[in-house]
């Protein structure tokens, strides 16, 4: 009789139902990946088959669609790889990527599990490669830094006289005693932008450009209205127009580029404690031409202090923390790992796997290295189940479920009539 192939069947189309209710369940939860019923058939040497079984659950780790959320927190891979979390004590992975970031600067998911990446030296620098480690944003102020180099690229106008048509500004040369200590510059171009010293001040300096003969220009810097000739320097251009020489040396040695110096003693800022102020001014690819003076470029690399106002995420998976004084600072990069055959996976829940010797060794690296994907913030990564073919795939089971039960009721009849004999 065949009551055991129906059972069987009935048993196998049970199973299937599970996991299709499962796949159905999740299709809204991010990261999720469905799963397949494989089934297999049962014979024992017999001629005849002994029904089937289910001989595997096979989940299916192709992608799902990436979503737009908007927070800087989600994340997306796109392509291959998982994340990695830490999750009491034990590593998992996970292609769900809703983080928030807890008061002690962890990036955690809704069940807990920290985000592991590779941290930065003491320099401040990403240390990929290595052992990936818990990430955490430390929250503390950056400290400001003083002015260093100050790159700009100016165009004076050659059509301007020596000696005409000069403006005029009154400076201080000496600090201590400005009321009598003051001096006018002649001046054809003036040239504006902050500087910061030591303590984050911010520093107003000019340099006043005049022009003291057919190719050539003398720079005079002031700090805050104080001048000092000692910072003086000159600029000879040649019959092209381009910058030539620098207090007589080659223009085109960027040890040449003239270094302005300020006093202690002369730059006390509001009464408060004095900062040494030394920089480098680069006027690399500076010209002379007949048109309108003016600083095409300019970039300084001093800034105050600052206080943290959030992260961001970048495609390589580089933390990055944003600060008051419009700077940032990598605080670590998010690490991806891959397997042989993730299908291997061991599922733990909470939209987490675990590495199985079926899986093989995870390998780590860096977003977009090698055939792991990129990451992208601002999406979450949807499930990858099609509900249209979970539908019709729960209606063949159903139909299946049905005829196997139909099968055990049919060999009910004949075993009956066979009972019923006389």
């Amino acid at each position: 009789m065949g009551f055991s192939q129906a059972l069987s069947g009935l048993n196998a189309a049970s199973s299937s139902l599970d996991v299709l209710g499962n796949n159905i369940a999740n299709s809204q939860t991010v990261g999720f990946k469905g799963s397949d019923t494989l089934f297999a058939d049962v014979y024992a040497n017999s001629k005849v088959g002994l029904g089937t079984k289910v001989s595997r659950v096979l989940q299916d780790f192709g992608e799902g669609n990436l979503e737009s959320t908007g927070r800087n927190l989600d994340l997306g891979i796109s392509g291959e790889g998982f994340l990695r979390f830490q999750q009491n004590g034990e590593v998992v992975y996970s292609r769900n990527g809703q983080l928030s970031m807890t008061a002690d600067g962890y990036l955690e998911n809704a069940q807990g599990a920290r985000l592991m990446g590779f941290g930065v030296n003491d320099a401040g620098q990403v240390q990929t490669g290595g052992q990936p480690s818990v990430l955490q944003v430390s929250a503390e102020e950056m400290a400001a830094s003083a002015t260093t180099d100050v790159a700009t690229t100016l165009n004076l106008d050659s059509r301007e006289a020596v000696g005409e048509q000069l403006d005029q500004v009154d400076v201080t040369t000496d600090m201590s005693d400005p009321a009598n200590n003051q001096q006018t510059l002649d001046y054809h171009y003036a040239n504006n932008f902050t500087a910061y010293d030591s303590l984050g001040n911010p520093r107003n300096a000019t340099v006043y450009y005049q022009k003291t003969g057919a190719n050539s220009w003398t720079g005079r810097v002031t700090m805050d209205g104080h001048y000092d000739a000692s910072n003086d320097f000159t600029l000879t251009f040649n019959n092209s127009g381009q910058l030539a020489t620098i207090n007589g040396n080659d223009a085109g040695d960027p040890a040449n580029m003239p270094t302005v110096s300020v006093a202690s003693d002369n730059t006390t800022p509001l009464g408060g404690e004095p900062a040494e102020l030394s920089f480098t001014l680069d006027i690399a690819g500076s010209t002379q031409f007949g048109n309108t003076s003016r600083a095409s470029d300019l970039i300084q690399d001093g800034y105050t202090s600052g206080s943290l106002v959030g992260i961001s995420i970048e495609d390589d998976g580089t933390i990055v923390r944003n600060y008051t004084n419009e700077q940032s600072r990598p605080a670590g990069q998010v690490s991806l790992a891959s397997f042989r055959n993730p299908e291997g996976l061991d599922p733990v829940g909470d939209n987490a796997w675990a590495a199985t010797a079926a899986s093989g060794q995870e390998l780590v690296g860096a977003p977009g290295t090698g055939q792991l994907g990129g990451i992208q913030s601002g999406v979450v990564e949807s499930s990858n189940v099609d509900m249209a073919q979970e539908l019709v795939d729960m209606i063949v089971t159903q139909r299946a479920y049905q005829a196997n039960s139909q099968t055990i009721k049919t060999q009910d009849e004949v075993l009956q009539t066979a009972i019923n004999l006389r």
